[in-house]
């Protein structure tokens, strides 16, 4: 698995109190950003996520790079919405926190979210783009919100620009029914990390095919209870078909050494008979055995007498 670090840069600004995403912008923000952690630190023990933002007078680091999640949780729960975004600067400082990092073997990531007005040139994002290229940082944008042409296209070009090696992506996500975090775990920002997607594709032993790629034909977002309540009863089913095999199993052992009940029967009934046979031909021969000795004895007297 990549071992990185990654510093992930929230959008702050007064544009993420719209609710246009499920709850908030900037809820949807939180939710995504537990899921990148998790994503990366499973993907890899050793990565480290930091975490900043780029609202208010200035771009502000919260948590520095860590595996502690506590410290991240604790680092969104402190940011305050207010003010515009400063999006170069945020990234140059977000560049900054990664080549002070103690693990120097770990690849640099940023990840941006952005969802209001982008106010930089396209000039200077290519000209940061090209910079943090040199550096060997790739950059992730996350773009939802105020999803003007204006603003797709900037971060197109500097999509552009700075992709290398390790992979630079966009994701434009427009609003919908499903949650931010759900609708990121299909794009290659975290499926790169060989993040699963939620409900997506079916388990060895599972439910078939169907259902639009979702486990039990079930999209967990839309009717998560369903979902559990047929993961559990699967789970359930194979317990109880692996329980009912180990009771088997001893079974058919136990009882190859028995033998069938016609089977001994015969045996013990032809040992009896022939036993008696046996016993019936050896009086036979004992009974003739003096007859033999009476006719010699005979035969001897009668040669006696005629002598006399």
């Amino acid at each position: 698995m990549v071992l990185e670090a990654t510093m992930i840069v929230v959008d702050n600004s007064e544009s993420s109190r719209n609710g246009d995403y499920v709850p908030s912008r900037w809820e949807a923000q939180s939710d995504a950003v537990n899921l990148i952690f998790s994503a990366k630190t499973q993907a890899n023990p050793e990565s480290s996520v930091g975490l900043m933002s780029m609202g208010g007078k200035g771009p502000e680091v919260l948590v520095t790079l860590t595996t502690d999640f506590g410290k991240v949780l604790d680092g969104i729960h402190r940011t305050k919405i207010r003010g515009s975004t400063h999006l170069a600067t945020g990234i140059q400082i977000a560049g900054l926190a990664l080549k002070h990092r103690q693990n120097k073997s770990q690849r640099q990531r940023i990840i941006v979210f952005t969802c209001s007005p982008i106010e930089e040139s396209e000039k200077d994002l290519v000209k940061l783009a090209k910079r943090m290229k040199k550096n060997n940082i790739s950059i992730d944008f996350i773009a939802f919100g105020d999803l003007e042409p204006d603003n797709t296209k900037k971060l197109e070009v500097f999509n552009e620009n700075i992709k290398g090696g390790d992979g630079s992506h966009l994701a434009i996500i427009p609003p919908g029914p499903s949650l931010l975090s759900d609708t990121l775990v299909t794009t290659p920002i975290l499926s790169a990390d060989g993040v699963a997607p939620r409900g997506g594709g079916a388990e060895e032993g599972g439910a078939d095919s169907g259902g639009g790629g979702f486990e039990f034909g079930v999209d967990p977002s839309t009717d998560p209870e369903l979902a559990l309540a047929l993961r559990l009863s699967m789970e359930e089913e194979k317990a109880r078909q692996e329980k009912e095999g180990e009771k088997d199993e001893p079974k058919g052992e136990s009882l190859e050494g028995i033998p069938e009940e016609n089977q001994s029967l015969l045996e013990s009934q032809g040992e009896a008979s022939g036993s008696h046979g046996d016993k019936m031909d050896e009086d036979k021969k004992e009974s003739s055995e003096p007859r033999e000795e009476k006719k010699k004895d005979g035969d001897g007297d009668g040669d006696k007498m005629d002598t006399a």
